[in-house]
């Protein structure tokens, strides 16, 4: 085999990779779909989003904003010790 012929099989194998990758990403995105869950940097469930909503709602900020902060409230609790405070507020109003 010349040294040509190796390279196009790699090309090949490469090129097949990458459209096997994209029809697994294509395929969870689908299931993702029919489980009724919408992207949102993520996948996240109905109420889930409802909650991401009523937060962009009531405050204003934009998609990078709430993520940020989610981030650094997240980080505070933790470094507090409130992490368990936050997850009782949390299923008491069954969030």
């Amino acid at each position: 085999m010349t040294d040509k012929t190796k390279n196009e099989q790699v090309k090949k194998g490469a090129v097949n990779k990458a459209k096997a990758n994209a029809e697994k990403q294509r395929r969870f995105r689908e299931r993702q779909k029919d489980a009724g869950k919408k992207l949102v940097r993520g996948y996240v469930t109905p109420e889930a989003k409802l909650c991401y909503d009523e937060i962009r709602d009531k405050t204003g900020w934009t998609d990078s904003e709430a993520m940020s902060n989610a981030m650094r409230l997240m980080y505070a609790a933790y470094k507090c010790g409130q992490i368990k405070l936050l997850n009782e507020w949390l299923r008491k109003n069954e969030r």
